[in-house]
């Protein structure tokens, strides 16, 4: 019997292996994401979180293995109008924007992949853009160049560039790199309420800080050596021994209600600075 579309993954990564040479980056990883789950994804530089997502969009092609998303397989769909729903939001497209460009037109450019949009602006695009700059809180901002932006606000701005596609999955890649403190917990703020929305995308999380875990991811994958370690639930995943095996060293997760934090092990016994 033919799966449903509800129980169809969103994410199906089978037995994926990327090389390059006689470097392999990812060997027999595995995972799955279903609809109506929002991941972190965890792991120490290197650990190849970066070529997962290049191979999820469709930008290193795998040595062996297999790929679907939203239900298509990697090399029998046309993986540049798959791209189209799946939402980026990393420093590699940050840096690529113009300063000129006002925040009104970065979002609309998010409507046709375009990075450095010309010519003449719809006039409905400027609707929608209107529409969805208000639902990422940053409406104010429409006519403010990119250049005179805040990091935090440039966030959100590239969120809504994403969404300006309508995608069904939003990758958003150390988010919070360059953010200070209080930027930072007001942009996990606007996460956490953005994947509250029933009818928002499904998000992945990508981040070295367990500290920046909001309530609103359900699952997390731990990425080691090229490998999955773990992946589930984020009660059963998050624990200082699977962290303590990615990152090769003995680490103290502690968790005090849906906050996280992490120290080395033998810390705690050093003497008061």
């Amino acid at each position: 019997m033919a799966k449903s579309r509800k129980e169809t993954p969103v994410v199906d990564i089978q037995h994926l292996r990327i090389s390059r040479g006689a470097t392999v980056i990812l060997n027999d990883f595995s995972w799955k994401v279903h609809e109506g789950e929002h991941w972190v994804i965890l792991g120490a530089n290197g650990s190849g979180k970066t070529s997962l997502l290049s191979a999820l969009t469709g930008y290193l092609t795998p040595s062996a293995g297999e790929i679907h998303l939203l239900g298509q397989r990697f090399g029998e769909a046309d993986w540049r109008e798959l791209r189209l729903k799946v939402g980026i939001v990393s420093s590699s497209v940050r840096q690529k924007i113009p300063d000129e460009d006002n925040a009104e037109l970065v979002v609309i450019s998010g409507k046709y992949a375009m990075l450095d949009y010309w010519g003449p602006v719809k006039p409905n695009d400027r609707v929608e853009a209107a529409q969805i700059m208000r639902q990422v809180e940053c409406n104010a901002l429409a006519k403010r160049e990119w250049a005179v932006l805040s990091q935090g606000e440039r966030q959100r701005v590239l969120i809504g560039r994403a969404l300006m596609a309508n995608p069904k999955v939003l990758i958003l890649d150390e988010p919070c790199a360059g953010l200070d403190p209080v930027a930072r917990e007001k942009f996990l703020h606007f996460l956490q309420r953005l994947a509250s929305r029933k009818s928002g995308p499904t998000l992945l999380f990508v981040t070295h800080h367990v500290e920046e875990i909001f309530s609103a991811l359900t699952h997390a994958l731990v990425i080691k050596d090229g490998r999955s370690l773990t992946s589930g639930t984020c009660a059963e995943v998050l624990n200082s021994r699977n962290l303590s095996a990615a990152y090769h060293r003995k680490l103290q997760l502690v968790r005090r209600g849906s906050q996280y934090s992490m120290k080395l092990a033998h810390v705690s016994n050093l003497p008061p600075d």
